[in-house]
């Protein structure tokens, strides 16, 4: 037995949440031990037959100010904090009258939650619990003498310890439990906050809060070699949540940043009546077409690059239905996520067993691209900034090239323009009809990607497979501008008729000239794009 074992003597109970409470609540007692209790949670457990005393008769003051006054008082903090090796501390508690708590579980007021249901500031604000967090953080700093447990998961542990060790918890438990409390209040302090800055005129806050809740540890990150889990925010888009998993293997730490990629490229098109597909694979678009039916936007997502899109992740807006399956089922795919999928398209990809396959119920695009910042670890400490989600219409299109673009130039220039920002810098992205047709990124240099775009099309036009007939029509997007006219030149070579480009090089008359000498319509769009 450990010599650091601290008989649990009076517990303290107060939780918003009474689930699996009273199973709890019995096991104290039939180990002799007293609670104390809140009025709610009092009264819940008196219900089921559990003798409890009452917070006031400890501190012989009634709860007050509509229950923001409970706990807040030197006879439930005194008996917290007392160290039980601190004959000091002991001698002090004995004469002012101060029992002894040596258990805690308290969760907080459902702040999370009313944040989200709530629009009255007033009955947010009453859910910001003090009392608790105090408790909590009492308790835990206090783990030599005191355990603390705040989440529901953890009276399994508990109550294994108390039978284990005949109603006393051990030093390593404390402790454990300790870190979690810590945690926690730090988690539930960060909402707070972020709130707080939700409602004010603050671009960057002095201090910024990152929390996270642990929902699965992982095989391995993005190498077998590093360990890796998934932590979430709190907000929709819990891929153990929020989404469904049909069928298929776990989730990996490249499916999940996969799956992000192709969700966030899907929700550049709400509202969208057509259907949109994307392929993704290490982070970056292999292809993206919008069609009039689910299948038609699959097929021409893949006939962009069908390589690539071997082992990558797929995302649809739409139903995924039998026909789409069937076409899906042909290659090796790691995941495919959909807001719905029909009972004939789950039986056919029952026959892909690991195949992962994910619905979603829908894809708010607010979810997805309009998070209020974006984050970058670097050495010393990460990077904030604002999400890149400036929307473009065709009116803020400024044409500099003598040539106006036709309508489905605009059409195609818009959506290349959506998807450029998904590739890595320096980025360009090939388009036509809707559909991708090279991506071209991750290279130091634009002329690197403008040649590997050219590339790519050539392959297309020697290929008997491919669905481009002609180097004619094509659309290019350019995350930045063009420092030199080579790069216009390599995209005419490739079939290229119009570009959509930031511009704002020292160089920009030349690039327009060089587009005029090759009846290819340019626009500028006066935002850039970079990824890096």
């Amino acid at each position: 037995m450990p010599n650091d074992l601290i008989r649990i003597k009076r517990a303290l109970i107060s939780v918003s949440d009474k689930c699996r409470l009273i199973s709890v609540a019995q096991a104290l007692t039939k180990f002799g031990i007293e609670i104390i209790s809140t009025g709610g949670t009092g009264r819940h457990l008196k219900n089921f037959g559990i003798d409890v005393t009452e917070i006031s008769k400890i501190t012989d003051f009634p709860e007050t100010l509509g229950g923001r006054l409970k706990t807040l008082h030197p006879k439930i903090h005194g008996g917290i904090l007392a160290d039980r090796n601190d004959q000091d501390h002991i001698q002090s508690i004995n004469r002012l009258n101060i029992p002894e708590i040596d258990l805690v579980i308290v969760d907080l007021y459902p702040f999370e939650k009313k944040v989200k249901e709530e629009n009255s500031e007033e009955r947010i604000i009453e859910n910001i619990d003090v009392g608790g967090t105090t408790m909590i953080r009492a308790a835990a700093k206090n783990f030599k003498s005191v355990a603390v447990v705040v989440d529901i998961e953890d009276y399994s542990r508990l109550l294994e310890q108390i039978e284990k060790f005949n109603g006393c918890t051990s030093m390593i438990f404390r402790k454990g439990l300790a870190e979690i409390a810590f945690s926690r209040t730090a988690e539930y302090d960060a909402v707070i906050s972020d709130w707080f800055l939700s409602n004010s005129e603050t671009d960057f806050p002095r201090r910024r809060v990152l929390s996270g809740r642990l929902q699965a540890n992982l095989r391995y990150g993005e190498n077998p070699h590093q360990g890796g889990s998934y932590y979430s925010t709190g907000e929709f888009g819990n891929f153990f949540h929020d989404f469904e998993k049909i069928q298929g293997k776990d989730l990996s730490y490249n499916n999940l940043n996969d799956g992000t990629a192709a969700l966030r490229i899907i929700s550049e098109f709400r509202p969208c009546t057509e259907k949109v597909a994307a392929i993704v694979k290490h982070g970056v678009p292999c292809g993206v077409a919008v069609r009039q039916s689910s299948l038609e936007a699959y097929n021409a997502a893949y006939n962009c690059d069908p390589m690539s899109a071997f082992g990558g992740v797929i995302a649809l807006n739409s139903t995924l239905d039998a026909e789409t399956a069937s076409a899906i089922e042909k290659i090796f795919t790691e995941v495919v996520i959909a807001p719905t999928i029909t009972k004939e398209a789950k039986k056919i990809l029952s026959r892909k067993k690991e195949v992962r396959v994910l619905t979603c119920g829908g894809i708010p695009k607010k979810v997805f691209s309009e998070n209020r910042y974006q984050y970058r670890d670097v050495l010393g400490g990460f990077l904030l900034q604002e999400p890149d989600i400036k929307d473009l219409s065709s009116d803020d299109l400024k044409v500099v090239s003598r040539r106006i673009p036709s309508e489905m130039e605009k059409k195609d220039m818009l959506f290349a323009w959506k998807l450029v920002k998904h590739v890595k810098s320096n980025a360009i992205v090939l388009a036509k009809d809707s559909r991708t047709v090279a991506l071209g990124g991750g290279q130091v240099s634009r002329l690197d990607s403008a040649n590997l775009v050219k590339r790519k099309v050539f392959e297309k036009l020697e290929s008997s497979d491919s669905d481009l007939q002609e180097k004619k029509g094509l659309v290019a997007s350019s995350d930045a501008f063009f420092p030199f006219p080579d790069g216009v030149l390599t995209l005419a070579e490739a079939g290229v008729t119009a570009i959509i480009q930031p511009g704002g090089s020292l160089r920009d008359s030349e690039v327009i000239e060089t587009a005029n000498d090759l009846n290819i319509s340019m626009v500028f769009t006066g935002t850039r794009h970079f990824t890096h």
